[in-house]
């Protein structure tokens, strides 16, 4: 469903610059939330393999650290980005805490009929006109058909 008004959502960057998901228009996003001390923190390894091998065509991964769910995210951003810069090699925007009842999420579930975010590692793909094009659950990994296929098709449209 689109949403008009996605480019406006502004966001607070790891530096604690205010920035507008607009500044990402024209570019295909897979916005998530993510945690460190999660089942599913090993995907932040398949979320750096997806922004090297599509972000030279216009892709980027945005993602936003969240305490939200089982307190999973407990550490400060520099911990956070220094446990994903040794770890997993993250070059991908990581952006300030944030809580799933705020932007960028609360605006991206208000366009998505599938309910409230239910946990870490959700990830929410957007066309490059700003329309969210799908949702996938913590599940979904991202080196899944079903995520690399969705991501190529956007980039193609």
């Amino acid at each position: 469903m689109a949403n008009p008004n996605l480019s406006s959502v502004k966001v607070r960057t790891a530096s604690g610059e205010e920035r507008s998901l607009g500044d990402w228009s024209g570019q295909v996003l897979l916005i998530v939330n993510v945690a460190s001390r999660c089942g599913f923190t090993r995907q932040y390894a398949g979320l750096q393999k997806l922004q090297q091998t599509y972000g030279p065509s216009g892709f980027t991964v945005l993602a936003f650290p969240c305490n939200d769910f089982g307190a999973q995210e407990p550490g400060s951003l520099e911990e956070i980005q220094q446990f994903c810069s040794t770890t997993y090699g993250v070059d991908f925007p990581l952006f300030a805490k944030v809580a799933i009842a705020a932007a960028p999420f609360d605006t991206l579930i208000s366009t998505e009929p599938a309910g409230p975010v239910a946990w870490n590692f959700e990830k929410f793909l957007v066309g490059r006109d700003g329309t969210v094009l799908a949702r996938f659950g913590s599940r979904v990994e991202p080196d899944s058909t079903e995520l690399s296929g969705a991501i190529e098709a956007a980039l193609a449209s």
